[in-house]
């Protein structure tokens, strides 16, 4: 461990990686996860949601461009 606050402790990630269609790009495209149900579309890089209704959809939760940053407390902001 080295200093002290949140880069001195240990950080847990938990990433999830799947496979899906992205409404921006129109793509069969690989997302990325380090939120639950947050996803960034790796060929365009649009954030997206994801919704569980009866089947996976995943909507824009932004604008292309958008950033998401991972706050010291495990959240993140949009």
């Amino acid at each position: 461990m080295f200093g002290k606050g949140p880069f001195g402790k240990g950080l847990e990630f938990s990433t999830t990686i799947v496979n899906g269609v992205c409404p921006a790009c129109s793509t069969s495209s690989i997302f990325i996860s380090l939120e639950a149900a947050l996803y960034r579309c790796t060929t365009c890089g649009h954030d997206l949601e994801q919704k569980i209704n009866g089947q996976i959809s995943y909507i824009p939760i932004g604008h292309a461009g958008s950033e998401i940053t991972l706050e010291s407390n495990g959240t993140q902001k949009i």
